[in-house]
């Protein structure tokens, strides 16, 4: 870590020790999430190139419900209703992504787009008008599709382009960025490489995947780097990764059921992080060792799970200043065989069963991360409830209270250095294949109005009690 995370946490946990269990720390940062395709809109406007996502909803709709983000919010040209809206939130950070192929159109720096360059600067200059950090993903599944057409992240070469355009993102923003995310769940978009129905709908089920995840580990480490020889000691910001983890529990308490959930978790998560946060570095043992004998038996020379030099395992070892963590829901699981051969649901040897929404499940993660990565601040960058709509949304203000509730216990009973809380989403917008079906925003759009009119849910009157105060209050304590 950073000497500055190191004083952060270390005024964090002290702050913490002293708060009531319904309070958070204060500077625990709070605020909303959204991402690029999912709310931007102007899909080719002003010289923004075609991203997979753009590619891939114009041309499956079999695998969707036939809708696309071709305008979604709006937010392209919306961006300043969406800063007052994280204002009226009491927001102390947005999280917002950028989308590479605007800024970038092909991938490369052969054209560099000024238009897209000024959108993401005039936003960050609004948010900051308005008191507001920006935190900043630079990938969130938007890949642009000239880089598809030479084989997408199994490509390593990919690695080299994604340093190049991280390099424009710290030469034009990172003067006020101080918060910068790598990459947003890439156990999510490796699955591109796996199957179709996502984009870029690649079926090589348990080779496109691992060989992406081995460019993505190897590019976000890069990233870091750069940052840290060339640009921290001027911009004096933080550089990580988010990963998905929601909880995977045991179905039962049995030792074949406790050594199931612990390879889930390594190959959901562990496959990212232990390269990056243990001091060993490299894939998970038992990732390794499972890839490795199912290769074998497979009748191939070589494991489908790429290796790792032992210079690159400590070139990545340690690359983050903190840990970004999206968590939803909890799934059981236990020991099975699930899924065609090969693939990486089949060499986890772990059947899932669907769970709920368990705000425990998150408590436990928190503590799961806290342990086996410990040293990094934990920043949960997505949390949230999807439902069909309405502006009376007492669920989602239910589910808020019991997972800031769990937060609270991580962090003020379990000493779990957990420093912000993004939840998903700032408003409505456009969740992927379900197209605009669901909806998991504070805000309600109207996505049938030209104006993608946006209004305040009764969550968002909840959210911004919490913001403020940075405490459950008490009507609504457990």
């Amino acid at each position: 870590m950073t000497k500055f995370l190191i004083a952060f946490t270390a005024v964090f946990v002290g702050a913490s020790a002293q708060n009531a269990t319904n309070r958070f720390p204060d500077n625990f940062m709070f605020g909303a999430a959204t991402a690029a395709y999912q709310i931007e809109g102007a899909w080719n406007e002003d010289g923004k190139g075609e991203s997979i996502q753009d590619y891939f909803f114009h041309n499956y709709p079999e695998y969707t419900t036939g809708d696309t983000g071709d305008v979604a919010c709006d937010s392209y040209h919306r961006y300043q209703e969406d800063v007052q809206m994280l204002k009226a939130l009491n927001a102390d950070v947005y999280r917002f992504s950028i989308s590479w192929p605007r800024v970038l159109p092909t991938g490369d720096v052969d054209v560099i787009n000024q238009p897209g360059i000024d959108y993401y600067n005039n936003l960050i200059n609004e948010l900051l008008a308005n008191g507001i950090q920006p935190v900043v993903t630079m990938y969130h599944f938007d890949l642009p599709q000239a880089l598809q057409y030479i084989g997408g992240w199994p490509n390593e070469m990919l690695a080299d382009y994604f340093v190049q355009y991280a390099r424009i993102l710290f030469q034009n923003f990172g003067d006020r960025v101080k918060w910068w995310i790598t990459f947003n769940e890439p156990a999510v978009f490796v699955n591109g490489y796996a199957a179709e129905g996502i984009a870029p709908s690649q079926p090589a089920s348990g080779i496109g995947d691992y060989l992406a995840t081995h460019t993505v580990i190897k590019a976000h480490a890069r990233v870091w780097h750069l940052y840290d020889e060339e640009f921290r000691a001027s911009q004096n910001g933080s550089v990580g990764i988010t990963l998905n983890m929601d909880g995977l529990e045991p179905a039962s308490n049995t030792e074949g059921e406790n050594d199931a959930s612990e390879r889930a978790r390594q190959f959901q998560m562990g496959i990212f992080a232990h390269p990056i946060y243990t001091e060993e570095g490299d894939y998970p043992l038992v990732v390794q060792q499972l890839v490795d004998d199912n290769s074998a038996r497979e009748g191939r020379n070589h494991s489908r799970l790429p290796k790792f030099t032992q210079e690159e395992i400590e070139y990545i070892r340690g690359s983050a200043d903190f840990l970004g963590m999206n968590h939803y829901s909890t799934n059981f699981v236990t020991p099975g065989l699930i899924g065609e051969s090969p693939s990486k649901s089949r060499d986890s040897g772990v059947y899932t069963m669907p769970g709920g929404h368990y705000a425990w499940g998150l408590r436990n993660q928190l503590n799961w991360v806290a342990t086996e990565y410990p040293g990094y601040p934990i920043f949960i960058t997505e949390n949230g409830l999807s439902n069909s709509g309405g502006l009376n949304d007492t669920d989602r203000i239910d589910y808020f209270t019991e997972y800031l509730g769990a937060v609270l216990e991580a962090i003020n009973t379990d000493g779990v250095p957990v420093i912000g809380y993004t939840a998903w989403s700032l408003m409505d917008n456009f969740e992927w294949n379900s197209g605009y079906t669901v909806k998991f925003g504070l805000y309600e759009v109207d996505f049938n109005s030209t104006n993608r009119t946006r209004t305040p849910k009764d969550s968002a009157s909840f959210m911004a009690e919490v913001f403020s105060s940075k405490q459950l209050p008490d009507q609504y304590s457990l």
